[in-house]
């Protein structure tokens, strides 16, 4: 599936719940069944800088996609980065580079965050895409 695709299924999904309430239920239920990133990887360096709770996101390259694993020690934070990784792992790092994120406005995400969430969700995108520039060099 491309990430436009991802993104579509997303909001839809999105769509289904009537309420913020019901949204981050299923924000949570998402996070609960992230893959559990490796014990090895939750160090200070895999950290993402900015975010209010400790995020931790490490990128592996396999042939031409990149895939992710994170977790976070706060639930809401851990589906919001779920999310992330359902649309840009197992992904060509140029597309994650050039994709957009509006599906994140269009679900309404950003304005039911508190700003501080919002701000560690700004910083969850830029550092998978600074991933995603890192590996294509390597592509080159």
């Amino acid at each position: 599936m491309t990430i436009k695709d991802i993104q579509a299924e997303i909001v839809d999904e999105f769509s289904m719940f009537d309420d913020w309430m019901q949204r981050y239920e299923y924000m949570i239920d998402l996070g609960k069944s992230l893959p559990l990133i490796d014990a090895q990887y939750k160090t200070d360096d895999n950290i993402i800088k900015g975010c209010q709770s400790k995020v931790w996101v490490h990128a592996e390259l396999t042939g031409d996609k990149l895939s992710f694993t994170a977790d976070s020690d706060a639930i809401i934070t851990k589906g919001i980065i779920a999310i992330l990784i359902r649309v840009f792992s197992d992904q060509h790092p140029k597309d994650i580079i050039a994709a957009d994120t509006n599906f994140i406005d269009e679900i309404g995400l950003k304005e039911h965050l508190s700003p501080t969430r919002a701000n560690g969700l700004v910083s969850m995108v830029k550092q998978l895409k600074l991933y995603a520039i890192a590996y294509q060099t390597q592509l080159k």
